[in-house]
């Protein structure tokens, strides 16, 4: 939990302290005095495997930290050899830091029972019911995990952190209640740090710009520590190179390396982000070396509709999707059309416009498995219980409407719990956008299950045979009759057993993982005095199967579309040569706020999924995957217009946007 002899990133932790006020632990963790000897560092990715970088760790040759593979290397080379053109770049995805608006905290007491009792700020009580339980060798009767609202967790705060059995730890010494809260400087240098990869990509095409092959080499960040799923992060990103495109061969290599920095891990979209704005960039940048306009080059090289289930070449399976009918309503709603009127006002005022698209597919909602028990108390109400949780999605009120289907009760008479290991001892949580394709049909199944043990129930005292009995307003009702029961007065019925009031969904996972996918469409207008970039017009058309609660999901597009706004534009973290960390404040962090994000276009264009019993596919993540593409493609479009530019990395910050006119002027 402590680093002894070396610590390996500013952060990186070697004692805690415990008092009965901040000031307190503040002065005393004043008087620890450190004797510290510098050593080497090495904190930018591109330059961890350089001839004489130090080393993170003793025997890593070249800070290397695993190397995967993605497809067929000797496929590849010959599909680019027989090839009529290529076309190859280098991006940057850029290291983020994850804001919530509350930070990561824990308290923790401990019982004359040997028992901890933990409230923590998590994606899932059960996640860390399971690592702090195996950090601390305990008996995971001995433990148990609460977590309430939460006010958002990006990934950032699923795993657990050294804090949680640190503050355990304490409270079983003191024999009192410890509490450990973040405070902003803390995250900045603690938590896990999220994207981080620096990409070479290229793309093989015919006389008639259909793809023949990809290949990319990635340099991934794992930071000085593997955190959690950080391993898996850059490879699942690989898996989904190919995006919603017909790529018949693919190469791709990963590169994870170690440097010393804070470690990285899952960030809205973990992979999927990475996958999309590769991808994309790179279409846009065959679009720019062929001259065929970037939505003809999409629609040239889409996954047909009637090829679906199609299975891509690094082994994907998607199981639906109409790709082109959202890309062509997406151009319809934004106007498309008529851009070029658009474009010469703002040449009129000494303005650079640009329109970019980005159709994107990520793989999602398979995770972990779930399980959901549905409940008819006394006073006929229903409880549901179910491992995920929300960080502010609004979850209960769609978990609440699945049981309303079923059961015909109202919303208010519908309690949702969560988050409670000794309540719910199995659940994944929240991540990976798995709430509901995993843990909305997990509830609905439990429904379904409780329904037809009403009806069975309701059979025997209303004289009627099962298959009679309709559930409907909080009843049980023989059809095309007036004889029924209430569910409060079926508890009431002598002998009744828990089981039959009860409904329970054991370890539900989809066979397959969702597909969501869409296109978004970004206007900007860039002033070339200032480099300042203004979002002219936005709009997404989303495909997510069947959807559930429309304005929740709107909610979670919204703000998955800021958070990509935030990295193409504004968020940058910066190491110095040494390792200490630049941004290390929202002093100097930029992030989006109201006046930064416009007014957005939302529509679907549903082609309901066939992997999970809700027809649903995944949304939590989607906004932030279409987004960063979007947006930069309309920036260089713009740049590329107005001065040449063909290229520019994220983040676009009105300094480098500035400076890449003042160079192409020159």
């Amino acid at each position: 939990m402590l680093c002894t002899d070396e610590v390996r990133h500013v952060g990186d932790a070697i004692a805690f302290v415990v008092a009965d006020t901040v000031s307190a632990a503040r002065n005393a963790l004043e008087a620890i005095e450190v004797e510290w000897e510098p050593l080497p560092a090495v904190s930018h990715t591109g330059d961890a495997a350089k001839p004489g970088a130090a080393l993170v760790w003793p025997g890593r040759e070249k800070n290397n930290a695993y190397i995967a593979d993605v497809g067929d290397v000797e496929a590849a080379r010959k599909a680019f050899e027989a090839a009529a053109k290529s076309v190859k770049i280098e991006i940057v995805n850029q290291r983020l830091v994850t804001n919530f608006m509350e930070t990561r905290g824990v308290v923790v007491s401990y019982g004359a029972d040997d028992r901890y009792t933990m409230t923590v700020s998590s994606q899932g009580a059960n996640m860390i019911h399971n690592s702090v339980c195996g950090i601390m060798k305990l008996d995971p009767k001995r433990l148990r995990v609460l977590t309430h609202d939460v006010g958002g967790g990006f990934g950032t705060k699923a795993p657990a952190y050294r804090e949680y059995a640190l503050a355990a730890l304490a409270a079983e010494k003191l024999k009192a209640t410890v509490a450990w809260i973040a405070d902003r400087s803390e995250h900045f240098t603690g938590d896990n740090q999220g994207r981080d990869h620096i990409t070479v990509a290229e793309m093989a095409i015919d006389e008639d710009g259909k793809f023949l092959a990809m290949r990319l080499d990635c340099a991934a960040n794992m930071g000085a520590y593997y955190s959690e799923v950080a391993p898996y992060i850059p490879y699942l990103g690989a898996t989904m190179m190919t995006g919603v495109y017909d790529i018949p061969v693919i190469y791709g290599r990963v590169r994870a390396v170690w440097t010393h920095t804070v470690p990285v891990d899952a960030y809205r979209g973990a992979g999927r982000p990475e996958a999309a704005y590769l991808i994309e960039r790179l279409v846009d940048a065959v679009s720019l070396a062929t001259g065929i306009p970037p939505e003809e080059i999409r629609r040239r090289n889409f996954i047909r509709k009637d090829a679906m289930p199609f299975k891509t070449s690094t082994g994907r399976v998607y199981d639906s999707g109409d790709f082109n009918q959202h890309l062509t309503r997406a151009l319809e709603a934004s106007e498309y059309k008529s851009f070029a009127s658009r474009y010469a006002d703002s040449r009129k005022r000494n303005k650079l416009r640009g329109i970019g698209m980005a159709s994107y597919i990520e793989a999602c909602g398979q995770t972990s498995p779930e399980t959901s028990t549905v409940r008819i108390e006394k006073d006929g109400t229903a409880t549901v219980f179910v491992g995920t949780q929300a960080n502010g999605q609004g979850h209960a009120t769609t978990f609440r409407q699945l049981v309303h289907d079923q059961l015909g009760l109202p919303l208010e008479q519908i309690n949702v719990i969560t988050g409670d290991t000794d309540l719910i001892p199995m659940g994944g949580g929240t991540v990976g956008s798995r709430s509901m394709p995993t843990g909305g049909s997990a509830v609905q199944k439990a429904s379904i299950k409780l329904a037809g043990n009403l009806k069975a129930l309701a059979a025997q005292h209303l004289d009627a045979k099962p298959d009679d009995v309709e559930i409907a307003d909080g009843l049980a009702r023989v059809r095309g009759t007036n004889r029924a029961l209430s569910f409060a007065e079926l508890a009431a019925k002598p002998g009744v057993s828990a089981d039959q009031l009860t409904g329970v969904e054991k370890n539900f996972i989809p066979p397959a993982p969702t597909y969501p996918n869409g296109t978004h469409v970004c206007e900007v207008e860039i002033d070339p005095e200032t480099g300042h970039i203004e979002f002219a017009n936005y709009v997404v058309v989303d495909d997510f199967g069947v959807t559930l609660n429309p304005l929740l999901l709107e909610g979670q597009v919204h703000g998955g579309i800021g958070q990509g706004i935030g990295q193409a534009i504004m968020e940058d973290t910066v190491y110095d040569e040494s390792g200490q960390l630049l941004s290390a404040s929202l002093m100097d962090y930029a992030l989006p706020r109201a006046i930064d994000v416009p007014n957005y276009t939302f529509e679907t264009k549903n082609v309901p999924c066939t992997t999970n019993p809700l027809g649903v596919k995944g949304a939590g993540e989607a906004g932030a995957i279409g987004s960063c593409p979007a947006v930069m493609n309309a920036v260089v479009d713009a740049l590329h217009r107005g001065c040449g530019i063909t290229h520019i990395d994220m983040p676009a910050t009105p300094q480098k946007v500035w400076q890449a006119i003042q160079s192409a002027r020159q």
